[in-house]
């Protein structure tokens, strides 16, 4: 049987503000992925308009390169987002919420002025890990 991760949030620091872990120890044995971000645009270059429905097309993104090396997105072990605009958290967080169960992985949220198209509003890079 293969080792579980095991998530950090010391109690001596302050805890998460959100649904994310400090951090998360991959234990000896497992395979890594290290995902490039994905943006939230089709096979036919349709970029949805609201920040959630972008970070649902990012997240099947990740999910179909993830699929590729036989993971998914359980097996993501750190988030780093990035976004335009303060007003486009409350749609990341809602996707994100839902598709990541407690204990959640490691996540870094990050406002950026922008990306290579200005239609862009969410960008979103993963690592996973699974056993060998």
């Amino acid at each position: 049987m293969a080792a579980e991760m095991k998530h950090h949030t010391p109690p001596s620091i302050r805890a998460p503000f959100a649904r994310y872990s400090h951090a998360v120890e991959v234990p000896a044995g497992h395979r890594l992925v290290l995902c490039s971000g994905q943006l939230s645009i089709t096979l036919d270059d349709h970029i949805p308009e609201t920040a959630e429905a972008q970070t649902e097309l990012c997240f099947a993104n990740i999910s179909a390169v993830l699929a590729s090396a036989g993971m998914g997105l359980a097996d993501i072990v750190r988030i780093n987002t990035y976004v335009t605009d303060r007003a486009h958290l409350p749609g990341y967080m809602k996707v994100r919420d839902r598709l990541f169960s407690d204990p959640a992985p490691a996540s870094t949220l990050m406002i950026v002025s922008g990306f290579a198209r200005e239609a862009f509003k969410v960008e979103i890079e993963v690592i996973a890990a699974a056993p060998e």
